[in-house]
């Protein structure tokens, strides 16, 4: 892989958008993901939430594990393996997706992509070699291969999105629904485009051979030039995903193969993903466990809030009353939302008191002062920001 950055050394591996995204990262702040070295952002954080609320941006999804699966047992591997039915998604469509273990703890959620009718594609945030090996054991006509190095991808989101692929010459992108697969030809080659991402809002996530990585991106920064188009790292990613009540691991859930205590990780109904696990399918991972915990409930329930003031409730508990006397749950994630002007969370509630008051007990620091509050929650049953153009077909030009 090219690369000029000379910090880089030889631990990490570069992005083969690397050369473009260093220039631009000016606080130099670089995380790590998987092994690539990652933007966590480029000059200000809140700067680049507010370009994707507003024109658009681009996030770096090359770190992301990519797996194609194909042969004629693919789809009924991956129904094994999978809590949806892998069977109704149709020809260049993309499903979100989780599996578990046999006791129906979750591993981790992501992607599986139908390109054709024995080849599928699964992304995922951490690597799963050996869960999928396990799980192709026994299906003599299916194979796996690991290629997230062989795979860049690019996810441009916010409402100037569609625009710029408009003028980037992508004809007939308007046409694309939400999780819907488009072809492209792109410098000899194939650009496929899915209507896909991680914020909420419009958005597309751009698939090429590493190769054509910087004529993708000259091209597309070329054709955003007026629709205010930015780069945005890993923090302004963690704000918009939690306005839109999506999950990240680590935060609203641990992975189950790396999990030490007993129940420290999460099943798919703890996690109100419920909807994705289909007993009408044959046998898969966990459907035992799952249905057990079905007719039984759950223990926790993710919960969204909506919380008195301004002092986000990270790291908070959440109590059954204003005195703190019984604690009843933790806050995963929270935050000061700008786009929704309120102070919101989720948060892991213990299923029995969900009906109660809830409250949260926060502390913040205040010119190195600290200082403690309890603050009322109220539950909140749709996502915090869900704008229509996320799911209008054409959307609407900004």
């Amino acid at each position: 892989m090219n690369t000029t950055d000379p910090y880089a050394g030889e631990r990490l591996k570069l992005s083969p958008f690397h050369p473009r995204q260093q220039a631009l990262n000016i606080r130099d702040a670089w995380s790590a993901w998987n092994g690539y070295k990652f933007a966590d952002y480029y000059y200000d954080a809140e700067y680049e939430y507010f370009c994707v609320r507003n024109s658009c941006g681009t996030y770096d999804i090359c770190p992301m594990q990519k797996y194609e699966i194909r042969g004629r047992d693919a789809e009924v591997m991956l129904n094994r393996m999978v809590t949806r039915d892998v069977a109704k998604i149709r020809l260049n469509r993309v499903a979100y997706c989780v599996w578990c273990t046999d006791e129906g703890r979750m591993i981790d959620d992501g992607t599986i992509f139908r390109l054709a009718g024995d080849k599928f594609m699964l992304t995922c945030g951490s690597p799963c070699n050996a869960w999928l090996e396990k799980s192709a054991f026994g299906f003599d006509e299916v194979s796996v291969t690991d290629v997230t190095d062989d795979l860049a991808a690019l996810s441009l989101q916010g409402p100037t999105s569609c625009a710029v692929l408009k003028n980037m010459g992508l004809h007939g992108i308007d046409t694309a629904k939400p999780f819907d697969i488009m072809y492209f030809p792109f410098h000899g080659d194939t650009l496929m485009v899915s209507r896909t991402g991680f914020t909420g809002d419009l958005g597309y996530e751009l698939w090429i051979q590493p190769a054509l990585a910087l004529e993708l991106w000259d091209e597309l920064y070329a054709a955003g030039e007026n629709y205010g188009i930015q780069p945005y790292g890993e923090a302004a990613t963690n704000m918009a995903r939690l306005e839109a009540a999506f999950i990240m691991p680590a935060m609203e859930f641990n992975e189950a193969l790396r999990t030490v205590h007993f129940e420290h990780d999460q099943t798919p109904f703890e996690l109100n993903l419920g909807w994705m696990v289909d007993f009408k399918k044959p046998h898969f991972s966990g459907r035992r466990a799952l249905l057990k915990e079905k007719q039984r409930g759950s223990k926790y329930t993710l919960t969204k809030l909506d919380i008195e003031g301004n002092k986000p409730a990270e790291g908070s508990y959440i109590y059954k009353n204003k005195r703190c006397t019984r604690e009843i749950g933790y806050v995963t994630s929270a935050m000061w939302s700008p786009a929704v002007k309120a102070n919101i969370a989720l948060a892991m509630i213990k299923t029995e008191y969900l009906q109660g008051e809830l409250w949260a007990e926060i502390y913040y620091e205040k010119e190195l002062r600290q200082y403690s509050r309890v603050a009322r929650c109220t539950r909140k049953q749709k996502p915090f920001w869900a704008p229509p153009r996320a799911r209008a077909t054409p959307p609407p030009d900004f």
